[in-house]
């Protein structure tokens, strides 16, 4: 297969592409015309290319540059675009506003990378050619998200608007924020102050997968600012992607115990927010004041993120202090459970129905796809049976199996590689070849949403690690999730001649080149194990 020249190298691959000859010319005196509902695209278009071009892109009636919302164009669902590139004018289409984003990512890869650059790389040239093409574009999934673990290791605001704008330009449309666990909370609620003044700081971090390496004696803390919050999402709102917080529970709330006792089985027990990576056997009691706490926590989350959607954890939840505690096996036998195990689906359908009654929608990690509440939306994460397993007692699913689409897992079998999460290879080829979705039922009660990549930060403590962590490999499940499966011959290809884009960006990438996976069988484990 000859290589694509860059223009057509459009990554994710659009549904139709078909080439013109000629190019459309864009100069200082290029112009955007928009209709109702098309000026948040328009003035994407100009927050993104006139930095790095010089272009001041100025709207106007006569623009020949048209940026359309078209009601009648249903065809197109909420997301699809249609883009024409004549000589003489750029047409951009769409049924909702949404879709004109995505076709606006598309205007910019049709450009040389240069013009993608931040304005500090500006390239001032007086003329900028658009190859001339017919596009038709309809994603495959509604969910194409990346999960970014800010609990672990924390990540400021700009490295997030950073990533979100990389989501953008594949066509992502979900960043699920992980903000708490065990070694650390990084949200802040008015009512529990204590969250993050003692919550998001722990004294040291181990060193590698195991506490064989020991610890390397450097407190870490950090946690976002209301206002902080809120303008990431405004941000990522104005490129069309969502923020889905993630309040885990019952397990991975070590963070929380450090900081309020009380919420826990032993309150007797000083906590400090944990230093290991793994599970922690500490977990939430399920004593009233604790229902009390979830309710408060997940309403100032409501008010600060304006999702349809809320992930309450659910995973990887010890129940030895449930079992050991007089209160919580008197709470199971209250409320008619066989054991104090069965705590765990009753605490989070009781937050569950908290969010429900304020119209909201659950999301768990689900490690037995029947085990999650009925109205909870799944994260099927150790094995591609549980997903099927939840589609069919009509659970909507998102596919995050470990084994391809951890991008924490190493890249490559190299032996002075940096420390990965343990677990099997997850090379580019993996993640582009992915999990086929399971049979949704034929009566419709389940339903794959579409997929996301999971960075979990254990040995993620830079901005360039997550760089080096989610790219190229999330441009391979950026493909399947908009496109679907692919060619690994063409996708490959057309990655060549992205590459460039992600250079422009600053985006500190591994080296793209596929290697062979390794073989060698390992245990499903989303963290590190204990020790």
């Amino acid at each position: 297969m000859p290589p694509h020249r860059p223009e057509q190298a459009l990554l994710p691959r659009p549904t139709r592409y078909a080439p013109r000859s000629g190019h459309f010319t864009l100069d200082a005196t290029t112009t955007v015309r928009t209709t109702p509902g098309a000026e948040g695209a328009a003035e994407l278009l100009r927050t993104l290319l006139t930095p790095a071009t010089g272009l001041p892109l100025a709207p106007s009636a006569a623009g020949t540059v048209t940026l359309a919302v078209d009601a009648g164009l249903r065809g197109l669902g909420g997301e699809g675009y249609g883009l024409t590139v004549s000589p003489h004018s750029v047409m951009l289409r769409a049924a909702d506003p949404t879709g004109l984003l995505r076709g606006v990512q598309t205007l910019r890869q049709l450009l040389p990378a240069q013009a993608l650059g931040p304005s500090a790389r500006a390239v001032r040239r007086p003329r900028w050619e658009l190859p001339c093409a017919e596009i038709t574009d309809i994603p495959q999934h509604s969910w194409r998200g990346l999960m970014i673990d800010v609990a672990r290791h924390f990540h400021d605001a700009a490295t997030l608007r950073r990533h979100v704008d990389l989501m953008a330009l594949h066509k992502l449309n979900v960043l699920h924020l992980h903000l708490t666990d065990d070694q650390g909370w990084r949200m802040p609620v008015a009512s529990y102050p204590r969250l993050t003044t003692v919550g998001a700081h722990r004294t040291q971090s181990m060193t590698g997968p195991d506490g064989t390496t020991g610890f390397d004696g450097r407190p870490h803390g950090g946690a976002y600012t209301r206002g902080e919050l809120t303008d990431l999402v405004a941000y990522a709102a104005q490129r069309g992607v969502r923020i889905v917080p993630e309040i885990g529970m019952p397990g991975h709330v070590r963070a929380a115990l450090a900081a309020y006792p009380h919420l826990g089985n032993r309150p007797e027990r000083n906590l400090g927010v944990w230093t290991r990576w793994g599970v922690c056997e500490n977990v939430l009691g399920v004593h009233d004041e604790v229902l009390a706490f979830l309710r408060a926590v997940l309403h100032e989350v409501m008010e600060v993120f304006p999702s349809p959607y809320i992930h309450l954890g659910g995973d990887e939840c010890p129940t030895t202090e449930w079992e050991r505690s007089p209160r919580a096996r008197a709470r199971a036998a209250a409320v008619g459970l066989p054991a104090p195990a069965a705590l765990h689906g009753w605490l989070l359908g009781q937050a569950g129905a908290h969010l429900l009654e304020h119209g909201r929608r659950p999301v768990g990690w689900a490690e037995d796809g029947a085990l999650l509440p009925p109205e909870f939306t799944v994260m099927s994460w150790r094995d591609p049976a549980h997903a099927a397993e939840a589609v069919r007692h009509g659970h909507d699913v998102v596919l995050t199996h470990h084994r391809t689409t951890y991008l924490d897992y190493a890249q490559d079998d190299l032996p002075d590689g940096p420390t990965a999460q343990p677990g099997p290879v997850v090379d580019l080829r993996t993640v582009h070849r992915g999990d086929p979705p399971p049979q949704a039922p034929a009566d419709g009660r389940g339903r794959i949403l579409g997929t996301q990549a999971q960075i979990w930060t254990e040995f993620a403590p830079e901005a360039a690690d997550l760089d080096r962590l989610a790219y190229p490999r999330l441009c391979a499940l950026a493909e399947r999730a908009w496109t679907g499966p692919t060619p690994w011959t063409d996708f490959t290809s057309r990655l060549h001649a992205h590459i460039p884009r992600l250079d422009a960006l600053g985006v500190r990438h591994h080296p793209p080149a596929p290697t062979a996976p390794r073989t060698t069988a390992v245990a499903p484990a989303r963290t590190a194990p204990s020790a």
